[in-house]
């Protein structure tokens, strides 16, 4: 081998340290991977249950007995929250 293709390996393989370091620093916790995970949960429920209670009240002025917009609000608060979490998980780096 030369000195430069030494140069070159030498130089790669720090690149490779340097990485290897940042990664095992950069490790999620426990705790970070329990934050994470509630609140994807929060995301997801939140808009379900606004939709529930909002439907809930709006079927209630109604004179007849109805759970149309209940359902629809519920429908609705799934799909929101589920954009939101898939949002929330591309954004993470």
């Amino acid at each position: 081998m030369t000195k430069v293709d030494d140069g070159k390996l030498r130089q790669r393989l720090e690149q490779q340290a340097k990485r290897i370091r940042k990664a095992e620093r950069d490790k999620p916790t426990l705790l970070a991977q329990t934050v994470f995970t509630g609140t994807l949960g929060l995301l997801l429920v939140l808009p379900i249950i606004v939709g529930a209670y909002a439907g809930h009240w709006l079927d209630g002025q109604g004179a007849e007995y109805s759970v149309r917009w209940t359902l629809g609000l519920i429908l609705l608060g799934v799909v929101i929250g589920s954009i939101n979490v898939y949002l929330f998980i591309k954004e993470r780096p």
